[in-house]
Protein backbone atom coordinates (compact mmCIF):
# COMPACT_ATOMS: atom_id res chain seq x y z
CA UNK A 1 0.00 0.00 0.00
CA UNK A 2 1.13 3.41 -0.86
CA UNK A 3 -0.19 6.89 0.29
CA UNK A 4 -1.18 8.81 -3.13
CA UNK A 5 -0.46 12.45 -2.38
CA UNK A 6 -2.16 14.01 -4.77
CA UNK A 7 -5.13 15.87 -3.42
CA UNK A 8 -6.34 16.84 -7.08
CA UNK A 9 -7.18 13.15 -7.67
CA UNK A 10 -8.48 12.48 -4.47
CA UNK A 11 -11.05 15.86 -5.10
CA UNK A 12 -12.05 14.53 -9.06
CA UNK A 13 -12.84 10.50 -6.99
CA UNK A 14 -14.63 12.69 -4.41
CA UNK A 15 -16.99 14.22 -7.31
CA UNK A 16 -17.07 11.51 -9.85
CA UNK A 17 -18.65 9.13 -8.06
CA UNK A 18 -20.69 11.89 -5.48
CA UNK A 19 -19.06 11.73 -2.58
CA UNK A 20 -18.74 14.84 -1.35
CA UNK A 21 -22.46 14.51 -0.31
CA UNK A 22 -21.90 11.49 1.59
CA UNK A 23 -18.93 12.50 3.62
CA UNK A 24 -19.26 15.95 6.04
CA UNK A 25 -17.22 18.53 5.29
CA UNK A 26 -15.52 18.42 8.08
CA UNK A 27 -14.37 14.88 7.23
CA UNK A 28 -12.97 15.81 4.00
CA UNK A 29 -9.49 16.88 5.65
CA UNK A 30 -9.30 13.11 6.80
CA UNK A 31 -9.58 11.56 3.46
CA UNK A 32 -6.77 9.85 2.09
CA UNK A 33 -6.01 8.25 -1.66
CA UNK A 34 -4.39 4.96 -1.16
CA UNK A 35 -2.94 2.74 -4.32
CA UNK A 36 -2.05 -1.58 -4.17
CA UNK A 37 -0.79 -2.96 -6.55
CA UNK A 38 -2.19 -5.91 -8.50
CA UNK A 39 -2.27 -9.40 -6.14
CA UNK A 40 -1.30 -6.98 -2.42
CA UNK A 41 -3.56 -7.47 0.10
CA UNK A 42 -5.70 -4.57 0.79
CA UNK A 43 -6.76 -6.12 4.55
CA UNK A 44 -6.71 -9.84 6.10
CA UNK A 45 -9.21 -11.95 7.97
CA UNK A 46 -9.22 -11.57 11.46
CA UNK A 47 -6.86 -8.33 12.17
CA UNK A 48 -7.90 -5.45 13.70
CA UNK A 49 -10.20 -2.69 11.47
CA UNK A 50 -8.64 0.54 11.73
CA UNK A 51 -9.90 2.20 8.36
CA UNK A 52 -12.69 2.25 5.85
CA UNK A 53 -12.21 2.04 2.37
CA UNK A 54 -13.81 3.32 -0.63
CA UNK A 55 -12.73 1.84 -3.68
CA UNK A 56 -12.52 4.09 -6.87
CA UNK A 57 -10.55 2.23 -9.29
CA UNK A 58 -10.06 -1.34 -10.09
CA UNK A 59 -11.17 -4.59 -8.98
CA UNK A 60 -10.60 -6.54 -5.50
CA UNK A 61 -11.52 -9.81 -4.58
CA UNK A 62 -12.84 -10.92 -1.15
CA UNK A 63 -12.42 -14.70 0.34
CA UNK A 64 -12.72 -15.99 3.37
CA UNK A 65 -10.21 -18.74 4.46
CA UNK A 66 -11.30 -21.65 7.44
CA UNK A 67 -9.43 -22.94 10.17
CA UNK A 68 -8.36 -25.75 7.99
CA UNK A 69 -6.54 -23.94 5.60
CA UNK A 70 -9.40 -23.97 2.74
CA UNK A 71 -9.82 -20.52 0.77
CA UNK A 72 -13.25 -19.12 -0.18
CA UNK A 73 -13.87 -16.83 -2.70
CA UNK A 74 -16.99 -15.15 -1.66
CA UNK A 75 -17.40 -12.06 -4.34
CA UNK A 76 -15.27 -9.56 -6.60
CA UNK A 77 -15.88 -5.77 -6.63
CA UNK A 78 -15.53 -2.79 -8.65
CA UNK A 79 -16.25 0.67 -7.72
CA UNK A 80 -18.14 2.28 -5.77
CA UNK A 81 -17.52 -0.51 -3.13
CA UNK A 82 -16.66 0.10 0.33
CA UNK A 83 -14.41 -1.83 2.60
CA UNK A 84 -14.27 -2.15 6.10
CA UNK A 85 -18.16 -0.61 6.51
CA UNK A 86 -19.19 -3.52 8.39
CA UNK A 87 -16.52 -3.70 11.15
CA UNK A 88 -17.11 -0.37 11.83
CA UNK A 89 -20.99 -0.49 12.31
CA UNK A 90 -20.15 -3.70 14.66
CA UNK A 91 -16.27 -2.54 16.20
CA UNK A 92 -14.95 -6.12 15.11
CA UNK A 93 -11.72 -7.33 13.96
CA UNK A 94 -11.98 -7.81 9.70
CA UNK A 95 -14.28 -10.26 8.75
CA UNK A 96 -12.81 -11.51 5.19
CA UNK A 97 -9.44 -11.05 3.35
CA UNK A 98 -9.01 -8.53 0.44
CA UNK A 99 -7.15 -8.68 -2.52
CA UNK A 100 -6.47 -6.00 -5.37
CA UNK A 101 -6.91 -8.22 -8.58
CA UNK A 102 -6.11 -5.28 -10.33
CA UNK A 103 -4.09 -1.92 -9.33
CA UNK A 104 -6.40 0.02 -6.94
CA UNK A 105 -7.08 2.91 -5.71
CA UNK A 106 -8.96 3.52 -2.15
CA UNK A 107 -10.09 6.09 -0.39
CA UNK A 108 -9.56 5.86 3.11
CA UNK A 109 -10.76 7.27 6.24
CA UNK A 110 -9.73 5.93 10.36
CA UNK A 111 -12.66 4.79 12.68
CA UNK A 112 -11.78 7.34 14.68
CA UNK A 113 -12.72 10.15 12.23
CA UNK A 114 -15.91 8.83 10.97
CA UNK A 115 -17.10 8.41 14.92
CA UNK A 116 -16.16 11.99 15.76
CA UNK A 117 -17.52 13.68 12.09
CA UNK A 118 -20.02 11.09 10.65
CA UNK A 119 -21.78 9.44 13.45
CA UNK A 120 -24.36 11.59 13.12
CA UNK A 121 -24.34 12.56 9.37
CA UNK A 122 -27.06 10.98 8.32
CA UNK A 123 -26.43 10.88 4.36
CA UNK A 124 -23.19 8.83 5.56
CA UNK A 125 -25.28 6.70 7.30
CA UNK A 126 -28.06 5.91 4.28
CA UNK A 127 -24.60 5.61 2.32
CA UNK A 128 -23.59 2.63 4.37
CA UNK A 129 -26.80 1.33 5.10
CA UNK A 130 -27.16 0.98 1.27
CA UNK A 131 -24.41 -0.10 0.85
CA UNK A 132 -24.58 -2.74 3.06
CA UNK A 133 -28.06 -4.07 1.73
CA UNK A 134 -26.84 -4.65 -1.30
CA UNK A 135 -23.87 -7.04 0.46
CA UNK A 136 -26.73 -9.14 1.61
CA UNK A 137 -28.69 -8.67 -1.47
CA UNK A 138 -25.49 -10.23 -3.55
CA UNK A 139 -24.84 -13.21 -1.05
CA UNK A 140 -28.03 -14.27 -1.81
CA UNK A 141 -28.25 -14.06 -5.57
CA UNK A 142 -24.68 -15.83 -5.60
CA UNK A 143 -26.33 -18.80 -3.66
CA UNK A 144 -29.17 -18.70 -5.63
CA UNK A 145 -27.09 -18.49 -8.87
CA UNK A 146 -24.99 -21.49 -7.93
CA UNK A 147 -28.23 -23.84 -7.51
CA UNK A 148 -29.79 -22.61 -10.63
CA UNK A 149 -27.40 -22.52 -13.37
CA UNK A 150 -25.14 -24.67 -15.03
CA UNK A 151 -22.02 -24.78 -14.31
CA UNK A 152 -20.69 -23.54 -17.86
CA UNK A 153 -22.40 -19.85 -16.84
CA UNK A 154 -21.37 -20.18 -13.61
CA UNK A 155 -17.09 -20.87 -14.88
CA UNK A 156 -17.76 -18.07 -17.72
CA UNK A 157 -19.11 -15.75 -15.22
CA UNK A 158 -16.11 -16.42 -12.80
CA UNK A 159 -13.48 -16.34 -15.51
CA UNK A 160 -15.32 -12.46 -15.99
CA UNK A 161 -14.43 -11.47 -12.42
CA UNK A 162 -10.70 -12.55 -12.00
CA UNK A 163 -9.96 -10.98 -15.75
CA UNK A 164 -9.68 -7.61 -16.12
CA UNK A 165 -8.95 -4.71 -18.78
CA UNK A 166 -7.58 -1.43 -17.85
CA UNK A 167 -7.18 0.21 -21.26
CA UNK A 168 -4.84 -2.35 -22.47
CA UNK A 169 -6.02 -4.56 -25.60
CA UNK A 170 -3.12 -6.89 -25.62
CA UNK A 171 -4.39 -7.90 -21.67
CA UNK A 172 -6.67 -10.32 -21.54
CA UNK A 173 -6.52 -11.68 -18.01
CA UNK A 174 -4.60 -14.84 -16.57
CA UNK A 175 -5.63 -17.08 -13.93
CA UNK A 176 -2.98 -19.02 -12.16
CA UNK A 177 -3.26 -22.90 -11.61
CA UNK A 178 -3.33 -22.72 -8.01
CA UNK A 179 -6.38 -20.88 -8.23
CA UNK A 180 -8.39 -23.38 -9.98
CA UNK A 181 -9.29 -25.13 -6.44
CA UNK A 182 -10.73 -21.26 -5.37
CA UNK A 183 -12.73 -21.43 -8.68
CA UNK A 184 -14.49 -24.93 -8.43
CA UNK A 185 -15.24 -23.59 -4.46
CA UNK A 186 -16.46 -20.39 -5.19
CA UNK A 187 -19.00 -21.73 -8.25
CA UNK A 188 -20.10 -25.14 -6.42
CA UNK A 189 -19.00 -28.01 -8.12
CA UNK A 190 -15.92 -30.43 -8.29
CA UNK A 191 -12.00 -29.70 -9.18
CA UNK A 192 -12.32 -32.85 -11.72
CA UNK A 193 -15.73 -30.87 -13.73
CA UNK A 194 -14.52 -27.76 -13.96
CA UNK A 195 -11.33 -28.98 -15.48
CA UNK A 196 -13.53 -30.64 -18.27
CA UNK A 197 -15.42 -27.30 -18.60
CA UNK A 198 -12.14 -25.09 -19.29
CA UNK A 199 -11.11 -28.22 -21.81
CA UNK A 200 -14.25 -27.07 -23.43
CA UNK A 201 -13.95 -23.74 -23.50
CA UNK A 202 -10.41 -23.67 -24.61
CA UNK A 203 -11.61 -26.23 -27.51
CA UNK A 204 -14.43 -22.75 -28.43
CA UNK A 205 -11.43 -20.63 -28.20
CA UNK A 206 -12.85 -18.60 -24.93
CA UNK A 207 -9.44 -19.78 -22.99
CA UNK A 208 -5.91 -20.63 -23.48
CA UNK A 209 -4.58 -23.06 -21.01
CA UNK A 210 -0.89 -23.55 -20.52
CA UNK A 211 2.06 -24.51 -17.78
CA UNK A 212 1.59 -20.73 -16.49
CA UNK A 213 -2.42 -21.15 -16.07
CA UNK A 214 -5.34 -20.24 -17.96
CA UNK A 215 -5.57 -16.47 -20.03
CA UNK A 216 -8.78 -15.19 -21.06
CA UNK A 217 -8.83 -14.84 -25.28
CA UNK A 218 -12.37 -13.98 -25.67
CA UNK A 219 -14.38 -12.00 -22.75
CA UNK A 220 -17.26 -10.84 -25.18
CA UNK A 221 -17.83 -15.06 -25.91
CA UNK A 222 -17.57 -15.19 -22.34
CA UNK A 223 -20.09 -12.46 -21.28
CA UNK A 224 -22.78 -13.57 -24.15
CA UNK A 225 -21.94 -17.33 -22.36
CA UNK A 226 -22.91 -16.14 -18.71
CA UNK A 227 -25.31 -13.82 -19.91
CA UNK A 228 -24.66 -12.21 -16.57
CA UNK A 229 -22.19 -11.64 -14.05
CA UNK A 230 -23.32 -12.52 -10.63
CA UNK A 231 -20.07 -12.45 -8.82
CA UNK A 232 -19.75 -8.71 -9.35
Amino acid sequence: MKEIADRVLLAEYIESFGLRKVFPKALLPYLTLYGFDQGELICTQGEASHSMYVLVKGKIKIYNTSPEGRTLVISFKNPLEVIGDVEYIRDGDIINTVEAVSPVHMIGVEYRWLRKYGADHSPLLYFLLDIITKKFYMKSSSMSFNLLYPVEIRLASYLLSVSFDEGDALFLGKLGTADLADAANLIGTSYRHLNRVLQKFATLGLIERSREGITVKDREGLRELASRNIYE
